[in-house]
């Protein structure tokens, strides 16, 4: 054998590393294989001749499997959901869930500016803490929350989660921070001078300190949407502070690598906050400001480094075992005036039955002038003409550098497609990518050739020339058959952010694409990878969007719904929470 692979299936399935041997079938040592997880393991090991198969990928045996335990880790020293109490509720007090040592609950403050909101991560009937955004006036802008007592333990290894939904980006908005006499020990906030979100640290604890910063890699991260931060500090498990290290994790992803602190500045000293831990501002010589707008909601403490692995985890937002998602979209032409000239927004608010407005307000999708219109005999639909008709809202509505899932209820006008040339891409559902001749994601029908139709959803990363660099595809297994001609179909697309691995050909992926049908999983996926984060911008459309620097596409079609949620469901959701009949 010439070269040998590895992977931990129970940690990363899909994550395998490369060791050459320096002969044929010499003995491979490789050290220091650290599971991210703790609990039961499986080490699987394949070998190759590096030959190559019919497709030029190289061959691998059989995998040889070896099982071990790692010993569990410390959990959670803090841990607030915020889900004790509806708006109203009076509740000044989040209760601290955490796994290990002394549990400090967070305690609402300046109450103008506080809250609970039905705006909550983990999806219906939960909440989250509101922030200030409430508030017209800068000056009232002044609410915070933070624990009863210190709660984290800057001088040593910890780790800071939660997840943000920032409203505003004129001002820098911090989320975490642990305040010291003088200044923060760290924060965890919006900058808006960077244009980017930060985790930093400061060298000692004075009124003019130095700022030693991990950033994220994007500029500009969109507004009013669900984004996980982490902040990660790492002394190495011993007491030399020159290998001290700070990173800023986005929806489970390291942001660039490691920063030395000692690297960056001479006078670093893990110094030790020794005031609460706040939620929603920060402090800097001697005073508190950098006050959070928006929502924050999941916040989680841990007084060791989490892995890489365990923050990849920790992003899928679990509950009984299985990632959470919260609709943040509702479009119901089923609910709209017939003859208007939007599609409004669902009346519903999943969590309380007696709003006639959906929570996340994003606005009413507006009719193109021509080839659009509400009306159906059945039920009132959007009714596009393949031509020129299409509706439209500004979004994005989720960070696309996270999971999320699309799904459209869309009804196929089979005359009208038969009409088009093979090739045509009808679309369904798209978000502009920023520079408008592409689509972050789309939901479409193609029509391979004649009387061949294939429902897809898709995904393109852009180079920073504005050039594709790269697209990730999810065909269904079968082409549209006839009972799904002439009828209402609910097609979804399902991208897991979560999901890094390496593919066939040694190339990093950021992402998988996964389509459904109804509630039926399609697994064609030979080219569902995406190998870079892309967030879209600008037009969310419902009948047309932009492809291969084309703009139009235009669906012949109906469309009842059009609803986006962040995070990846799994197939029971789908099934659960889409797969129904058409109201």
């Amino acid at each position: 054998m010439k070269a040998y692979r590895w992977r931990l299936l129970t940690s990363d399935a899909d994550a395998t590393t490369r060791v050459d041997a320096a002969t044929t079938n010499a003995p491979v040592t490789v050290k220091d294989v650290t599971p991210g997880l703790p609990g039961s393991q499986t080490l699987s090991v394949e070998a190759s001749d590096l030959k190559l198969d019919k497709d030029g990928c190289v061959r691998w045996g059989a995998a040889a499997e070896f099982n071990f335990k790692v010993a569990s880790a410390s959990g959670t020293t803090g841990r607030w959901r915020f889900d004790d109490g509806p708006p109203g509720s009076g509740l000044l007090v989040a209760k601290d869930t955490g796994e290990v040592g002394t549990r400090h609950d967070v305690v609402l403050r300046e109450e103008a500016g506080t809250g609970w909101s039905t705006l909550g991560r983990r999806g219906a009937r939960d909440y989250s803490l509101r922030l200030n955004d409430n508030l017209s006036d800068p000056a009232a802008q002044v609410g915070y929350a933070s624990t009863d007592g210190v709660s984290v333990n800057t001088q040593d290894s910890f780790t800071v989660s939660a997840w943000a939904y920032l409203t505003d980006d004129s001002a820098n908005h911090a989320v975490l921070s642990a305040p010291g006499e003088y200044g923060s020990a760290f924060t965890l906030y919006y900058s808006s001078s960077y244009k980017k979100w930060v985790f930093n640290r400061t060298d000692v604890d004075q009124t003019g300190p130095v700022y030693l910063r991990s950033l994220a890699d994007a500029e500009s991260p969109p507004l009013k949407v669900w984004t996980h931060l982490t902040g990660v500090f790492n002394t190495q498990g011993d007491v030399n502070k020159n290998n001290d290290t700070i990173q800023l994790f986005i929806n489970g992803r390291p942001q660039g690598a490691p920063v030395v602190l000692a690297s960056a500045a001479s006078t670093y000293t893990p110094w030790t906050a020794d005031r609460n831990l706040m939620v929603g501002r920060s402090k800097s010589a001697g005073s508190y400001h950098e006050y959070f707008l928006g929502r924050v909601d999941e916040i989680a403490t841990w007084q060791r480094a989490l892995t890489a692995d365990e923050v990849r985890e920790e992003n899928r937002l679990n509950r009984d075992g299985v990632p959470t998602n919260e609709l943040v979209a509702h479009w119901d032409a089923t609910t709209s005036p017939s003859a208007g000239s939007q599609v409004q927004e669902s009346p519903e608010d999943p969590d309380d039955p007696a709003s006639t407005s959906f929570p996340y307000k994003r606005g009413a999708m507006t009719l193109s002038a021509s080839g659009a219109a509400l009306s159906g005999a059945d039920a009132t639909s959007l009714v596009l003409n393949g031509t020129s008709g299409f509706a439209s809202v500004t979004g994005p509505v989720v960070d696309e550098t996270g999971s999320f899932t699309v799904s459209t209820r869309v009804r196929l006008n089979k005359v009208l497609l038969d009409a088009k040339p093979a090739g045509y891409k009808a679309l369904i559902a798209a978000q502009a990518d920023p520079g408008g001749k592409e689509s972050s994601w789309a939901l479409w029908v193609e029509k391979l050739a004649p009387d061949y139709y294939q429902w897809k959803f898709g995904r393109t990363a852009l180079a920073a020339d504005g050039t594709v660099a790269d697209t990730a595809l999810a065909p269904a297994d079968e082409l549209v058959g006839d009972r799904e001609w002439n009828t209402w179909v609910d097609v979804t697309g399902v991208f897991n952010g979560g999901k890094d691995f390496t593919d066939s050909k040694g190339k990093q992926q950021f992402g998988m694409a996964q389509l459904y049908i109804g509630g039926s999983v399609q697994v064609n996926q030979a080219d569902a990878g995406l190998s870079a984060p892309q967030q879209g911008t600008g037009a969310l459309s419902a009948g047309r969007g932009s492809m291969a620097g084309i703009t139009g596409n235009y669906l012949p079609g109906d469309l009842a719904k059009v609803r986006v949620w962040t995070g990846a469901m799994t197939a029971d959701q789908v099934s659960a929470q889409i797969a129904e009949p058409a109201a």
